[in-house]
């Protein structure tokens, strides 16, 4: 099966034992909940059931179904594991989002002008970036997501209003 809106949850690591136990690195609020999101898919769409976790430093141990041996589990390593953005939850806080949610919206300036798109929203270890498409151009750029550089969020309308800082606004690639 292949999502229409995945969201990535986890990447499987390497094999923890001999009976087809896994290493997981999950990117959920609460690891320990990551079987409550029914099965997770892989890029190619290959379902993961989870039949048991447990917690093990900072990962996941974790049994998926049909995998009972360590070279079965070995093969697994780098897998990165989806769910559909409609098994998440509605019920966020306010200030608080998916990130999902973010890519395609339309960006604005402050006079409400508009700037561009999100064409997505990676974190290299820095914290989270906004790629920005601007629009009538083939030009992208990157922009910190910060309060100061995003001031507002219209999830609702799709929107967001923007600052770019100087250097992003007068780069000619």
């Amino acid at each position: 099966m292949i999502l229409k809106n995945p969201v990535l949850m986890a990447q499987i690591g390497g094999p923890h034992g001999i009976k087809g136990e896994l290493r997981v690195k999950p990117f959920c609020d609460d690891p320990l909940a990551l079987d409550a999101y029914g099965s997770l898919y892989s890029d190619d769409g290959q379902k993961f059931r989870i039949m048991r976790l447990r917690a093990a430093k900072d990962v996941l141990v974790v049994k998926f179904k049909g995998i009972n041996y360590r070279d079965e589990a070995q093969a697994l390593n780098g897998v990165k594991l989806y769910v559909d953005r409609s098994m998440l939850p509605d019920d966020t806080e306010e200030d608080e989002f998916y990130i999902t949610d973010l890519i395609g919206c339309e960006i604005v300036d402050e006079e409400g002008n508009l700037i561009g798109s999100v064409l997505a929203v990676p974190n290299f270890g820095a914290g989270d970036l906004i790629e920005v498409g601007f629009a009538g151009s083939s030009r992208t750029g990157f922009v910190e997501f910060t309060r100061n550089n995003v001031p507002a969020l219209d999830l609702e309308a799709g929107q967001i209003t923007m600052r770019l800082p100087q250097e992003v606004s007068e780069r000619d690639d």
